[in-house]
């Protein structure tokens, strides 16, 4: 299996495992919810692990990986304000926990590109 073929397989155990995470322990993913959205924070996150789980397997099926790889970039954005709220709410922890919330903020520049390449990379149409 090349490199190419194992990318858009990585990327969808990543997200399979981060969408089983908010369902198996959601009470850490309950707290980066932003107090603006509606409704209970448990509900966003079981919402966002099964749209985690959803993309999963989409990448993990050719047929789809283009669309599903186009709206994992999307999803990785759109989750961006949460990881804003945990690097603030994190901000006076101890120097470990403070440095894995801010670490988490440049790291959804990657995860963007490396959907958005899965994307590219796709064959054919989805």
């Amino acid at each position: 299996m090349s490199r190419s073929e194992r990318s858009p397989l990585l990327l969808a155990g990543l997200l399979a495992a981060a969408g089983v995470a908010h369902f198996a322990a959601p009470r850490p993913f309950d707290a980066t919810i932003p107090s603006g959205l509606p409704g209970k924070p448990r509900t966003w996150t079981h919402a966002s692990g099964a749209a985690e789980l959803a993309l999963a397997a989409g990448l993990a099926l050719p047929r789809t990986r283009k669309a599903a790889a186009l709206a994992t970039a999307a999803f990785f954005v759109g989750v961006f304000p949460a990881n804003v709220k945990m690097a603030a709410d994190w901000r006076h922890r101890p120097a470990p926990q403070k440095a894995a919330a801010f670490g988490r903020l440049p790291l959804q520049v990657p995860l963007v590109l490396w959907a958005r390449g899965v994307a590219r990379n796709a064959q054919g149409r989805s």
